[in-house]
């Protein structure tokens, strides 16, 4: 299969690669040079909860996900006195 490099040097992986690698716009991708003219081209791994914050905050019921206040650590809580 062919593709052309633009004139911003962008290089387009065709519908029919991204279609059955479940490829998104924003993907990350890593480039090797082997050889002159010879290239290794690999999907970054995507974090493993990468974009859940963002699903749940897009769920249809109103207020049902609050994302946590990050000015607190756990580093703020008091243990318990025992005694």
């Amino acid at each position: 299969m062919k593709t052309t490099i633009s004139s911003k040097g962008q290089l387009v992986l065709p519908a029919e690669f991204r279609e059955q690698d479940g490829i998104k716009p924003g993907q990350e991708f890593e480039i090797q040079r082997i050889d002159q003219g010879e290239y290794l081209l690999k999907r970054t791994k995507r974090r493993r909860n990468e974009g859940l914050v963002q699903l749940l905050l897009a769920c249809p019921v109103k207020d049902w996900f609050q994302p946590a206040d990050r000015t607190e650590t756990t580093d703020d809580i008091q243990p318990p006195k025992l005694g």
